[in-house]
């Protein structure tokens, strides 16, 4: 499988074959379907991250109110407020915040109102759970360039590998 993450800017990031992530690391798993949510949230934590989850997209606006995140990984279709709808809020507020977009909807040019926004993986879907810890490692990697990386102690690393390259 050759791994792909789609950036808005359509620029390869590179990743250190020395990055592991950090444990320390938060995450806010945003999906209004709820088997989908809880089995990222659990995959995730298994890894050892701390995780949080969101059913739509004005939950999550509360949560990142009211707590530190390093990433938010949200669907763009949700009911109430869609992830695209959050992300703009999240910009118009200042608040940054890596961000992988998870969607059913490429490329990226057909997404409504996507072109404006920043997240910094487009996920498309289905994806698989390679695929997704491959986008977090990825992001989070890159968001935390420079710092010191402790590894998860049930974080298996993996070679970049997927679908979609960032």
């Amino acid at each position: 499988m050759n791994a792909k993450y789609i950036a808005q800017t359509g620029q390869a990031v590179g990743i250190s074959a020395h990055c592991q992530p950090n444990s320390r690391q938060r995450i806010l798993v945003v999906a209004d379907d709820q088997s989908s949510r809880r089995l990222n949230s659990m995959a995730l934590t298994c890894s050892g991250y701390e995780v949080d989850t969101a059913q739509d997209g004005a939950t999550a606006w509360d949560a990142v109110q009211l707590q530190n995140y390093d990433l938010m990984i949200v669907d763009t279709n949700m009911p109430s407020a869609t992830g695209i709808d959050l992300i703009q809020k999240l910009q118009v507020a200042g608040i940054s915040l890596s961000i992988i977009m998870a969607t059913s909807t490429l490329p990226i040019e057909k997404c409504p109102g996507c072109a404006s926004l920043q997240p910094v993986v487009i996920l498309p879907k289905p994806y698989t759970f390679e695929e997704l810890f491959e986008a977090v490692k990825a992001v989070l990697c890159a968001s935390n360039q420079g710092r010191e990386q402790i590894a998860p102690p049930n974080w298996q690393g993996r070679p970049l590998a997927g679908r979609y390259q960032l």
